[in-house]
Order: C-alpha cells, then structure tokens, then sequence
C-alpha cells in the first residue's frame, strides 16, 4: 500500500492551517454553536437534551421498615400541627415516594409527587409523569417537603371536607383522597389502607406528644436575613418591616431588586415603610387559598386587603368587578376566591 502523503493529497484544512483571522473567526463560531446549543438543551427537554429524573437512584435502597422508622415522626408532627392523620401521611409518603427511593424523592426531597402548580415559585424538578417533562415541586429536605404536603391539603378547597372527618379515620381519609382527585390510581384509597394495615401505622394516630425534632418552618425554605425571619401567607413568603426600614434597605437585606419590592407589594415609588408593614419577597396570588370573602372595616383600602391575604391587587379589582382605584366601603364584602363550580382532579 502507498504510504499517504499529505502534500499529494487533498485534505480539508485544520483551523491551525488557516490564517490567524480564519482560524480566530472559526474558533469563536464553535463555542458560540456549541454554548447555544447546549443552552437549548438546559431549557428545553424536548428538544433531546438536560432534562432531571432521566437517570436511577443507586445504591442502598430503604425498605418500607426502615422508612417508618426514619420519617414517623415527621408524620405524626403534621398531624399534631395540621389535624392530619400521621397513619395518611406515612402512607401516601410511602406510596408516592417508593420508600424514599423515587428518582423525585432522592433528587428533589419530593416525597408525596406535588406538582408545581401556578401558585409554586419554589425550586422545579421536571420528569415524566401522566405527560412528559411535567413539572414536580423540588425542596432542600425531606421535613420541608411534609410540611408542604399538609400546607397544600390545608389549602386546596376539594380537601376541605376530610378535616371534618376524625384523625382516626383513615379510611375515611383514604377514600376521600382519592374522591378528591389525589392520585389517578383507582385503587389509590385501597393501597392506602393495605399499607395502614399491614405496618399498623394506625397507631401512629394515638400519639399525642409532639416529637422532639426541629421544627421547619417558612425560613428554612430560605435562610434568614440577619436577623429577619421570613413567614408564609397564602403560600408566599414575607417579612415584617421595623422601625428604620427603608425599601432600599429592605431589598438590599432580602438580596432582592427595588423593583421586586415595589412589585410584588403593588407599591408606588413615593410610598414610605411603616414598622409592621407586611413585605412580601414574592409574587402574590391570584386568590386566597383559605378565605372566601373579606368584610370591610374601616379605613381599609383594597391595598390593605390584597396585603392581608396576600392576593394581587389588580386581580382583587377584576374578581369583583370594581374599577381600579375604587374606594370601598365598611361593611362591603369583597371577594377573594371564585366559587368553585366543581372539583379538579390532580395533586
């Protein structure tokens, strides 16, 4: 065979070939293509890239046992707090999570497969699910996950009808989960109580000593600022404001923008801080998740509404049909919430 010899042979040119301008030129457009692209991948699963929850959990695999020895107490602390049967919550942490195994608990601390919501500006962890690339609520811990499950139970007007029920009913609670429209599993209320039963974890339900284990509250979804402890109203979070405050320095403290201040509390630029003032770090809702109505009082202005139930102020104008900058009056009912026509199903 004849040796091959490059300078009898046409050959494309390497960049190191080319003149410097070329070969800068060519270069620049590589890792330009090549960031763009990978950029495309990060934000947009679909189109064959990045996407959370491809890969499997590996190594040492929890049994049911060893979950329930784990995380009971953090059952029985929601039910202690938020009347929530622990038998219920142990069991649908262990449905939905796979004994704590799940691709969604082990990377995202999702333990009972909460979507996002329109309502959740929290961290997203995207996987398959019912469609592709849906979006699950993501947290920093396993603790920080139960307390949303029994804020989201709480708060979500189809389940309003099982804190009617006693914290000992758990079948009742089971098959009203499932009328609810938890799980799309037609067995889901049955799995339920197969678990409740055969780990007898109804007698989580006679507990009445709060466990000692730290408690999680709003703050540890973020850390404080210095010395500001942040809370949840309607599911977003705020601090008060103190003697001093001004919003630059409030924004500065929080790590936030000025603009995001102003925003999201649906403030003029003119307007000043009062101590005790509620400063919200997020967008506001579109409604109260708890509340129907609220009755004037007087001297209340829509703004000092919106700020007590942490529902948007131009969304309060629209839902009852009132003119933006409308006063209203004492005694007047001002809608928070639509009335629901009918149940929806979907966690």
């Amino acid at each position: 065979m004849t040796p091959l010899n490059r300078s009898t042979t046409t050959a494309l040119p390497l960049a190191d070939d080319l003149p410097p301008s070329y070969s800068t030129v060519l270069r620049r457009f590589h890792f330009l293509f090549t960031g763009l692209l990978l950029t495309a991948c990060y934000f947009f699963p679909p189109f064959g890239g990045i996407k959370e929850g491809l890969s499997q959990p590996s190594g040492y695999r929890l049994s049911r046992k060893e979950y329930i020895e784990k995380f009971r107490d953090y059952a029985v602390r929601e039910m202690l707090l938020n009347d929530i049967p622990a038998s219920i919550t142990m069991a649908q942490a262990l449905l939905e999570s796979d004994n704590g195994n799940s691709p969604l608990a082990v990377y995202a601390n999702n333990h009972f497969g909460i979507k996002c919501h329109a309502e959740w500006y929290g961290l997203r962890y995207i996987k398959d699910d019912d469609a592709s690339n849906e979006c699950f609520r993501k947290y920093h811990s396993p603790v920080e996950s139960y307390d949303d499950h029994s804020f989201f139970l709480k708060n979500r007007y189809r389940y309003r009808q099982l804190f009617d029920l006693g914290k000992y009913d758990y079948k009742g609670w089971a098959a009203g989960l499932k009328e609810a429209g938890y799980a799309t599993n037609p067995k889901y209320a049955e799995l339920l109580i197969i678990i409740i039963e055969e780990y007898k974890l109804y007698e989580l339900d006679q507990v009445t000593s709060m466990p000692k284990i730290t408690p999680v509250t709003a703050s540890a979804a973020k850390p404080r600022f210095g010395k500001r402890e942040i809370a949840l109203n309607n599911g977003v979070k705020y601090i008060i404001a103190r003697d001093g405050d001004s919003y630059f320095k409030i924004a500065t403290e929080t790590e936030m923008m000025l603009w995001e201040i102003f925003k999201y509390n649906d403030l003029l630029r003119t307007d000043k801080v009062k101590s005790g003032q509620v400063i919200y770090l997020q967008p506001k809702r579109r409604k109260s998740f708890t509340v129907d109505f609220h009755t004037v009082k007087p001297g209340e202005t829509m703004h000092d509404i919106s700020q007590k139930y942490g529902v948007k102020l131009n969304f309060l104008y629209k839902l009852n049909s009132i003119p933006e900058g409308t006063q209203v009056e004492p005694g007047q009912k001002v809608l928070l919430r639509k009335k629901v026509k009918g149940k929806t199903g979907g966690r």
